[in-house]
């Protein structure tokens, strides 16, 4: 889920800011009061203008961000998706048909996409729109890393993501972020444009909300993130319903044995070792982890 979670993030960051420069340039140049200042007395911001705006803003970026998530995936992660009806390896036949046997244990009524992507990182992950347009794929270096019974529990738990729904509440949650970033990031660089001189103001609140607008966002994914680390706990039960609790706790142990391995061997800032650092014991940057330590999520599903 991290990854995936991770460019549905930075995609909605890019999508806020274009929608921002672009009704900025709008109203510029069309004389729209785009800035929702007043005039009145104190601070002059018409909150409930500014209000709807943000909301209307904030679900749109996330919305499409969540529609573009699928598509921006497979671009990003260079992604071969597998045809059932093509010429497959074995070792990407049995992926597909792992994939497609747990979705309908899971009461999936659509078949995710199925695809491997090149990366010696043993990772996996789910995304789309919807459950009818997700997709799971795979990293090569899980599929060269992992056992057959640890490879099915990592596909259980990202098929438990899409059984779950969880880029849609995700979504949901990051229009709820992204509501509250615009509103902020516009009061503030209202206030702050207010020390420059009349003639530059304009340039230096559109500055500021673009600044202010990432920074918020980027303390927002603390949240998003949060939560994020909440829905594993949940994908992990999920993905033992589907492939067997003994196969989900292989497949959490096996993970854990390859960062063990990673920290251990490799002092290099690979990505694949950085990968799984972030999801461990890291201080701050747990923080923004987007999941649980592995010591965690094995003892919790250990206690079912």
């Amino acid at each position: 889920m991290g990854k995936r979670l991770l460019l549905l993030i930075v995609t909605n960051i890019l999508v806020m800011t274009t929608i921002v420069i672009v009704w900025s340039l709008i109203t510029t140049y069309t004389g729209i009061n785009g800035s929702f200042q007043t005039g009145a007395p104190g601070i002059g911001i018409d909150f409930i203008a500014l209000g709807v705006f943000s909301l209307l803003v904030g679900f749109s970026g996330a919305f499409i961000s969540l529609a573009m998530s699928r598509f921006v995936a497979k671009m990003m992660m260079k992604v071969k998706i597998l045809d059932p009806d093509g010429n497959l390896t074995h070792e990407e036949r049995t992926v597909l048909e792992k994939v497609h046997r747990l979705s309908r244990a899971a009461g999936l009524a659509h078949m995710p996409q199925v695809g491997i992507y090149p990366s010696a990182e043993v990772n996996a992950f789910a995304t789309g729109p919807s459950k009818k347009r997700s997709l799971v794929a795979v990293s090569q270096g899980l599929l060269n890393t992992m056992d057959d019974d640890a490879v099915e529990g990592v596909i259980a738990h990202e098929v438990a993501h899409v059984a779950n729904g969880d880029m849609v509440t995700m979504t949901l949650l990051q229009g709820v972020i992204n509501t509250f970033v615009v509103f902020f990031s516009r009061i503030v660089a209202i206030i702050v444009s207010r020390f420059a001189r009349e003639e530059l103001q304009w340039i230096v609140q559109f500055a500021a909300i673009i600044i202010f607008q990432i920074l918020f966002s980027i303390l927002g994914s603390l949240v998003v993130s949060a939560y994020s680390r909440h829905r594993e706990f949940h994908a992990d039960r999920g993905g033992a319903d589907l492939a067997g609790r003994d196969k989900m706790a292989h497949a959490l142990r096996s993970l854990k044995a390859y960062v063990d391995r990673a920290n251990v061997h490799d002092r290099t800032n690979d990505s694949a070792v950085q990968t799984m650092k972030i999801n461990g014991k890291g201080g701050v940057m747990r923080l923004f982890s987007t999941h649980p330590d592995l010591d965690e999520r094995i003892a919790r599903l250990e206690e079912r």
